[in-house]
């Protein structure tokens, strides 16, 4: 009797006597030869080995990867043998992809920006996220403004009212316009005033004055520092010294992202030359003209009687700053009165404490004027010439101001406005080759390295002088050294109401300063940009925007909504369309 107990066993029994007969009647497998194929003349229908092959796009046990060529550098080695540094192979078969890392320079999965950097608010975030307001290269590199007037204040602007229009503080490239601050991107701009001891804006410096050579012109602008020819660098002055090694450039101002920066090295995107190899067309000079109501006005309550100096003597005089290279005052940088300075004055000036007063500011005595003077380069001597003049042969430039303007002065010949004084001061290379010439009246100066090089004073017509520096006795007696950095002042003053005139020319008075171009505009698509339009760079859909990086555009692989975009995936695919349109179906 066969009980329950018992069908288990009697059940593997019948199965292993089975399979005893299958195997002895040879049964439906085939069975293995040695090579792994199938006995002789049956099919060959069993598995074969595989030899491993790099770049067949199938991993191997024997392989780390394989990416299906057999190119180093795209994360799967040549051989396949190894993981490239940087990347990952998480598919078998398939590409291996670079491991974003922030801060590399190149555009990876899941960033959007890469400036080779990790710090934020230059338009790439710490994370490689593009930041409001700017426009980063999708290759990966420096990002720019996306657009000056948007209230968002990024790349090479330093300021943005909301608007892109010049004359209210922020200029339509969004820089600082000169005698304004602006605080608040978004916000109008505000005024202020150089000479007021405060440096606002794009002020270099601001010490309170009207003073030519302390350091900080009336414009305030940094001016270099050359005691006996011995210049200190300052960043910003202009002036590029001899043999600098810590300057690579100097534009004349201390602001980022124009070439120079402000610590005075050469950024990229520009093209920067050397003003003693490339001359510059014109030189603005820095003038301070001050205006003085003649001798012949007398007081009205709340003014003096008119300056004795003025509109009272008629003779030409030298003398009056002492003799031939007297120096300046080395503390007020001043010239030094020499004619009876206990008080008696002389043919055409009346003592110490009046003269003092012509190249200073005086309340209630002299009105000052900041201005410049632009000197243009004579290119009828060949594109290499360093000769520049300015020629004014009625030179009026306090008409209809001063005490003219207040009512404190009538008008006088021709309806000018004459009693004034004049500074300029410059800087330049001594090479030996220089030469200054002047024509004018009434009084002139001219002081190099602090000594008096020139004396036309007195009242008198135009008169015609110069200083030659390739003169060796004129260069021993003012001290010069070749290859050093030496100041040129240029006094001159207005002082009888019959004419007016005023030629200065400066041959060769060269030094070395810095002038910057973008690259960008220029058409040519150039390191560290992605796009170049010869006809400007405004920005827009599908087109180059300024900093030459693309704008928005339809195959960035982003989704530009405000353009009508419904897709993009870099290009046209079976769902998004050439023109960033969704396909249905």
């Amino acid at each position: 009797m066969v009980t329950s107990s018992t069908r288990p066993l009697l059940l593997r029994v019948l199965l292993t006597s089975l399979m005893l007969t299958l195997a002895a009647c040879g049964g439906s497998t085939p069975s293995k030869d040695p090579d792994g194929g199938t006995d002789p003349g049956e099919p060959d229908t069993g598995p074969k080995p595989t030899v491993a092959v790099c770049g067949d796009n199938i991993k191997h046990d024997s392989e780390a990867c394989d990416d299906g060529n057999t190119i180093s550098g795209d994360g799967c080695s040549a051989k396949c043998d190894a993981v490239e540094a940087g990347f990952t192979c998480p598919e078998a078969g398939k590409p291996c992809y670079r491991i974003p890392v922030c801060g590399n320079g190149v555009v990876e999965t899941g960033e959007s920006c890469d400036d080779h950097n990790t710090a934020s608010g230059d338009g790439c975030s710490s994370s490689c996220k593009e930041e409001a307001g700017w426009n980063c290269p999708k290759s990966g590199g420096r990002c720019v403004a996306k657009q000056c007037g948007d209230s968002i204040i990024a790349g090479d602007e330093d300021c943005d009212d909301g608007n892109n229009k010049a004359g209210d503080g922020c200029s339509a490239t969004c820089r600082v316009e000169d005698n304004f601050k602006c605080p608040t991107p978004g916000a109008a701009c505000v005024a202020i005033r150089c000479g007021d001891g405060v440096v606002e804006g794009n002020e270099q410096c601001d010490d309170g004055n009207n003073d030519l050579g302390d350091g900080c012109s009336p414009l305030c602008r940094n001016e270099p520092k050359c005691p006996n020819g011995i210049c200190q660098e300052v960043c910003g002055d202009g002036v590029m010294l001899p043999g600098t090694k810590t300057e690579q450039c100097d534009d004349g101002n201390t602001r980022d992202n124009d070439g120079c920066s402000h610590t005075c090295q050469l950024e990229p995107g520009f093209n920067c030359t050397i003003a003693d190899t490339t001359l510059p067309d014109s030189v603005n000079l820095t003038i301070v003209y001050r205006d003085f109501r003649g001798a012949d006005l007398q007081a009205d309550g709340t003014l003096p009687a008119g300056h004795i100096d003025f509109e009272n003597g008629n003779a030409a005089e030298t003398g009056i700053l002492g003799p031939l290279y007297s120096p300046l005052d080395a503390t007020t940088h001043k010239p030094v009165y020499a004619k009876g300075v206990d008080g008696s004055g002389s043919a055409t000036t009346h003592g110490k404490a009046a003269f003092d007063q012509w190249y200073k500011d005086t309340k209630n005595v002299n009105i000052p004027y900041v201005s410049t003077m632009k000197l243009t380069r004579n290119t009828a001597g060949g594109p290499t010439s360093g000769i520049y003049v300015f020629d004014e042969p009625n030179f009026f430039p306090l008409d209809d101001k001063g005490w003219v303007a207040l009512g404190k002065e009538p008008k006088r010949t021709n309806g000018h406005n004459f009693s004034f004084t004049s500074e300029v001061r410059y800087w330049f290379e001594f090479k030996g080759t220089e030469v200054l010439a002047f024509r004018g009246d009434d009084d002139v100066w001219v002081f190099i390295n602090g000594k008096l090089a020139l004396d036309l004073g007195g009242v008198h017509g135009a008169m015609n002088g110069s200083v030659d520096l390739t003169n060796a006795t004129m260069v021993s007696n003012l001290g010069l050294q070749k290859g050093r950095i030496y100041e040129v002042v240029v006094l001159q003053a207005e002082r009888h109401t019959t004419a007016s005139s005023y030629k200065l020319t400066l041959s060769n008075f060269t030094t070395k300063t810095t002038t910057c171009t973008s690259t960008c505009g220029n058409g040519t698509v150039e390191a560290g940009e992605e796009c170049d339009n010869k006809d400007g760079n405004l920005g827009g859909y599908n087109q180059c925007s300024p900093g030459c990086v693309w704008g928005p555009r339809c195959g960035d692989k982003r989704i530009d909504a405000d353009y009508g975009e419904e897709c993009d995936d870099g290009g046209p695919t079976r769902t998004c369309s050439a023109t960033c349109k969704s396909i249905i179906g």
